[in-house]
C-alpha cells in the first residue's frame, strides 16, 4: 500500500522554548516528500485557549485533531503523520484504534502519559498518550480507548513519578533503549493479541548522538540502525496500518539539513 504523507507542523502542544520551529521542521520534512501523495493541514495561527482545563492552548489541539480525522477520512493509502508535535498523534492513532485490534509502539524518550493534574507543563504533548488510553480532557478522549495490554514503551527512558506509577499499575510493557532490539519488539508485538499496528517515532528515541533538531534531548537512546531494525522487525510482524514522526525542531531553517539525511531514512523505512 502506498503511502500518503500527512504534514501537521502543530506547535500548541509542545511545552519547549522550541515548539515554533517544529513549524520550520514540518515545512523542511514536507520539500522532501512527494507532493502528489503529500496532504497539508492548515493549523491555526494563535496558540489558542485551555478553555479552562488544564491543557494549555487546547482549543488550537481540537481544532487541529479534528482537521486532521477529517483528512484522514477522506485519504487513501498508509497514512504517515509528519508533526509537529505529539499531540499530532491524537487523530491518527484514534482511527486506527477504532479500526481493529490495533497495537501501538511508541518510540520515544518520553512516555507522554500525564494528566492535567500531573503535568509539571500543562503542555499536551506529554498527555497525549495518556489521553488515548482515556484519561484527561473528556474533549479530547477517543471513542474507542487505546488498551494498555496493546501498548509497547520503546526506547522510554525519562519518566515522570506519575508516568512511572502509572505505566507500573496497568502493566504497560517498557523496552528500554539497552535492551531494544528486533527480537525483544517482535515478542512484545506478539503477546498483545493484535492483529495491526500503528508505530509513533519521536525523534528524541533517538540518542542526541544522531540527532540535532529536538526539543527534549535525553542521553543514552536508540541508534539509528537500532531504530531502523527495530521498525523493520514490528513491519514484519503485524500489518501496519499508520505511523508519525513528530518533533523535528531544527535551531533554524538553515541547518534542517543536518539531520534530514537520518529522517528521511525512518520515514523511507515506515512507508516502504
Amino acid at each position: 500500500m502506498a503511502a500518503t504523507f500527512f504534514v501537521v507542523p502543530q506547535w500548541q502542544g509542545s511545552g519547549s522554548s522550541r515548539a515554533m520551529r517544529l513549524l520550520d521542521g514540518a515545512e523542511a520534512i514536507r520539500g522532501d516528500l512527494p507532493a502528489s501523495a503529500t496532504v497539508i493541514v492548515e493549523v491555526p495561527l494563535g496558540a489558542g485557549s485551555d478553555e479552562g482545563t488544564g491543557v494549555h492552548r487546547l482549543s488550537s489541539i481540537i481544532a487541529v485533531r479534528d482537521s486532521l480525522a477529517a483528512a484522514l477520512t477522506d485519504a487513501s493509502g498508509l497514512p504517515l503523520v509528519v508533526g509537529g508535535d505529539c499531540g499530532v498523534e491524537l487523530a491518527a492513532i484514534s482511527a486506527a484504534i477504532a479500526s481493529g485490534t490495533t497495537a501501538v509502539i511508541w518510540l520515544d524518550a518520553h512516555p507522554d502519559l500525564n494528566t492535567p493534574e500531573s503535568s509539571p507543563s500543562g503542555a499536551f504533548h506529554g498527555m497525549v498518550l495518556r489521553t488515548l488510553l482515556g484519561h484527561g480532557v473528556e474533549a479530547l478522549i477517543p471513542t474507542v480507548a487505546l488498551a494498555p495490554t496493546h501498548l509497547i514503551l520503546a526506547g522510554t527512558r525519562a519518566f515522570d513519578d506519575a508516568e512511572l506509577d502509572f505505566a507500573t499499575e496497568s502493566g504497560i510493557r517498557v523496552i528500554g533503549p539497552e535492551k531494544l532490539s528486533a527480537d525483544s519488539i517482535t515478542e512484545a508485538l506478539r503477546a498483545t493479541g493484535a492483529t495491526s499496528l500503528y508505530l509513533h517515532v519521536d525523534l528524541d528515541v533517538l540518542d542526541p548522538a544522531f540527532v540535532d533538531g529536538i526539543g527534549f534531548p535525553e542521553p543514552f537512546g536508540v541508534s539509528l540502525p537500532q531504530l531502523l531494525e527495530v521498525i523493520a522487525a514490528a513491519k514484519a510482524t503485524l500489518p501496519l496500518v499508520g505511523a508519525g514522526v513528530t518533533e523535528f525542531a531544527p535551531a533554524s531553517p538553515e541547518v534542517a539539513g543536518d539531520d534530514l539525511g537520518s529522517i528521511l531514512r525512518i520515514i523511507g523505512a515506515l512507508a516502504g
